[in-house]
């Protein structure tokens, strides 16, 4: 009778095999020192088990079969874990979240508002606005810029403000 079909001599793979069911215990055991739930050791070693049993051919007779499931569950897990990083899912309610950032257009319309709404400003007080709140310059640099004291900038400041919210529809942009 050839060796394959022999049952006291089964071959290496099945064998192999074999041991390999019989350290699933210690393979869960080790599983769980990588997850926090029992539901993703499980899925660990699953993975680690088609691994193994995959590339069963690759294993060399004589080193220990256990470190070497070990040692593919930890490549199971470091992949698993560069994965997640990189395509990590989104909330559960994500349908329910604001936008993460405003349609373009609304920005287009504010702007070309904000941009007549300026025009109406007299010369003074758009030049504080601009110096203080678009480049934002503190009150003593646009003092000194505009050859005016501190509490001028203030009041002018002020005034353009409210000036631009009554243009802007009462929407503070500033």
């Amino acid at each position: 009778m050839p060796q394959s079909l022999c049952p006291q001599n089964p071959p290496i793979e099945t064998r192999l095999q074999r041991q390999v069911v019989d350290l699933i215990p210690a393979l869960r055991a080790f599983a769980r020192t990588f997850t926090s739930t029992p539901f993703d050791a499980d899925d660990l070693v699953q993975e680690t088990l088609f691994r193994a049993l995959r590339s069963i051919d690759r294993f060399k007779p004589g080193t220990n079969l256990k470190s070497w499931l070990f040692t593919i569950m930890h490549n199971a897990f470091r992949t698993q874990y560069k994965v997640r990083k990189r395509e990590a899912p989104g909330t559960t309610n994500c349908a329910e979240l604001p936008l993460p950032t405003a349609a373009t257009q609304d920005w287009i319309v504010m702007d070309r508002e904000l941009r007549v709404a300026l025009d109406t400003l007299s010369p003074e007080h758009r030049e504080v606005l601009v110096l203080v709140a678009g480049y934002g310059l503190s009150y003593k640099e646009a003092a000194d810029h505009c050859t005016c004291a501190i509490g001028t900038i203030k009041s002018r400041l002020s005034r353009a403000r409210d000036e631009l919210a009554e243009h802007m529809h009462g929407n503070p942009l500033l």
